[in-house]
């Protein structure tokens, strides 16, 4: 049998290292986070006030969920990257009362709850239980902006909802965040 002398391992050991920081270098790879790129802008489009005839001028699929007394909910798909999300919106004689956004779960909550802040400040409200929590802003732009994350291993965004403060005169609106919460069939 040969016996190696100890330079032959120093040898070999300064080449696997001069070839990992090669490969390190030349492989630019930068990891960001899946939501790293999203905006809130892609929610403009159905924030409330706007008109069905606005969002269907981008988005051209539609499925109708629920139609009564005047009110209608419709189910719409953002696409970020590879990956569609729903967004039901509720409507009153054509115009947006309020959304309900289920996020994807690949999202980081740390970066869409921070997007949420510079856009919006710092919340009015915060309800916490076990892993699960709840962030909502009353009357931005006469509106009110709930926000929803939970975490696991790692914090994940669960909804957005927004909802119009301007419904006096609509006696039996209920938004679509209640709505889901009291178990309301909403399939026609």
């Amino acid at each position: 049998m040969i016996k190696k002398s100890n330079n032959y391992y120093l040898h070999a050991l300064i080449v696997v290292i001069l070839l990992s920081l090669t490969y390190c270098f030349y492989s630019n790879a930068e990891v960001q986070p899946p939501n790293y790129d999203f905006s809130l802008e892609k929610f403009d489009d159905f924030m409330p006030g706007k008109t069905l005839e606005d969002i269907e001028k981008t988005y051209l699929y539609k499925e109708l969920m629920m139609t009564k007394n005047g009110y209608s909910i419709y189910k719409f798909y953002v696409s970020h990257r590879r990956y569609k999300f729903a967004i039901l919106v509720q409507f009153y004689q054509g115009k947006v009362l309020d959304f309900h956004a289920r996020l994807p779960q690949y999202f980081l909550h740390d970066i869409f709850h921070q997007s949420l802040i510079n856009r919006f400040k710092k919340q009015d409200q915060y309800f916490h239980t076990e892993e699960h929590a709840v962030y909502v802003w009353k009357n931005i732009r006469g509106n009110e902006i709930t926000y929803s994350g939970a975490c696991t291993i790692t914090c994940f965004p669960i909804y957005f909802a927004v909802r119009t403060l301007d419904v006096k005169t609509l006696s039996d609106y209920k938004p679509i965040l209640k709505k889901l919460n009291s178990n309301i069939e909403i399939k026609p």
